[in-house]
């Protein structure tokens, strides 16, 4: 008799609700621009993993398709719904610099992720320096390249700051050098845009020495665009972004000589939101690291960007 019942406590302290010290106490919404990028999606991954281990957070994914009305539309509904804070990795700066500066000023804690809005009106930004990032591939193909040469350059969505730092910091890098930038065009971050883009390239110039892309998937399109035309051996390929299955991978294939880390801030976001929630003050901006692989280093973890 003593047994039955102690089976049947277990049974009814099993189906017992959980108690409020099991609940989770703050909601976090998170409004991803686009899940059509790699580097977005290993984004949510990133976050997914590193709130799994706090029972005590719930995070609500919405993704905006490259839709800036669509993102304005979820951080609204945020609002609404009342969450403890807010994680947005926005489409472009300006569309939603309002609707962050709103669910700001109505007390609720926001943290930009990889790209910037425009003003102040955020708790925190988390996210490389695309600049520093585009100076050090610009740099590392000057070198490459022996300080001269002919290079595609396939940038990002132009009007997001990512695309525009990217851009400007490669110009730094090879402003001293005799390498000429003879295509240039937005590719959107796309890999299909990147291919067609590159496409147009290789019709027009007879001789290109080297890809930049604004990310990997950029290099990858450009260089299955020379493979298609029988030109990849001519050229070499760099690419930014750095996923292991992605960047990484390509550079141990021998498809792209070089690739920088840009890492995603998945987990850095989760850390910084539990501080946040917890009454801890946090940094304004906080500035990730990046590295460098290629094959000489790829085994050993890449090569960290000097600070």
């Amino acid at each position: 008799m003593k047994r039955e019942l102690l089976i049947f406590a277990a049974l009814v302290l099993s189906l017992a609700p959980p108690s409020p010290a099991q609940k989770a106490r703050w909601t976090i919404g998170m409004s991803q621009c686009n899940l059509g990028e790699p580097w977005r999606v290993q984004m949510n991954a990133d976050i997914k993993k590193a709130a799994e281990g706090h029972p005590e957070i719930t995070v609500v994914y919405k993704d905006a398709q490259n839709d800036n009305l669509r993102q304005v539309a979820h951080i609204e509904e945020f609002v609404r719904a009342g969450v403890n804070l807010i994680l947005i990795s926005p489409k472009e700066a300006a569309p939603l610099t309002r609707a962050v500066a709103d669910a700001y000023d109505k007390g609720i804690p926001v943290i930009v992720l990889d790209r910037k809005v425009l003003g102040d009106r955020y708790t925190c930004f988390i996210g490389a320096d695309n600049k520093k990032i585009g100076r050090a591939a610009g740099s590392w193909i000057a070198k490459f390249l022996g300080g001269k040469g002919n290079v595609v350059e396939l940038k990002g969505l132009m009007t997001s700051i990512p695309g525009q730092d990217r851009n400007s910091g490669f110009r730094e890098g090879i402003r001293t050098t005799r390498i000429q930038v003879l295509f240039e065009a937005d590719m959107k971050w796309l890999e299909p845009n990147a291919r067609k883009e590159m496409e147009s390239a290789l019709a027009r110039f007879p001789k290109i020495d080297l890809v930049y892309g604004h990310n990997d998937p950029a290099a990858h399109g450009a260089y299955l665009a020379a493979k298609a035309a029988g030109r990849a051996g001519e050229m070499a390929f760099v690419g930014i972004d750095g996923l292991p299955q992605e960047g990484q991978m390509y550079v141990r294939q021998g498809i792209l000589s070089a690739c920088f880390e840009y890492p995603t801030g998945g987990r850095e976001a989760i850390e910084t939101a539990l501080a946040i929630l917890g009454g801890k003050t946090v940094p304004r901006e906080i500035t990730l690291p990046s590295r460098v692989y290629t094959k000489d280093n790829i085994d050993r973890g890449g090569e960290w960007l000097p600070e």
